[in-house]
């Protein structure tokens, strides 16, 4: 009886731990800024009407790679308004790398533009770049 005891709590022991679900690390991808040339990779001023160049490097690290959103905001508002929206293609799915082109609007005041990578488990990488229009 006591061996039967012993053989029953070993194989519920093992069934539990068996049944145990993986945890995720929830990894989003790396998204960077591309810096030097004629990049802006950080806050900086700039003159009504002029244009950004914005150049973003993303790179698997967990799930696949499935949206590039650019945002901005007016003036500290915290809504935002989808400047573009980017599916990636099946070939993206591992990296992205392209630049973008940004027109300041022609009212002095603060724009913040955010880029958001999004994965296929829905994991975020977010990074912003406040312009103080002049």
């Amino acid at each position: 009886m006591k061996k039967l005891l012993i053989l029953l709590s070993i194989t519920a022991l093992g069934l539990s731990s068996a049944c145990k679900k993986n945890q995720d690390a929830h990894i989003p991808p790396d998204l960077a800024f591309k810096t030097g040339g004629n990049y802006t990779s950080a806050d900086r001023s700039i003159m009504n009407g002029d244009s950004i160049n914005v150049g973003v490097t993303i790179t698997k690290k967990e799930d696949d790679i499935r949206n590039l959103n650019i945002s901005y905001a007016y003036d500290g508002n915290s809504a935002t308004a989808t400047l573009l929206n980017v599916a990636m293609t099946a070939a993206e799915y591992s990296g992205y790398d392209h630049d973008f082109w940004i027109r300041t609007r022609t009212t002095p005041g603060t724009e913040k533009w955010v880029f958001t990578v999004t994965d296929r488990d829905g994991n975020l990488a977010q990074k912003s770049i406040t312009l103080t229009v002049q």
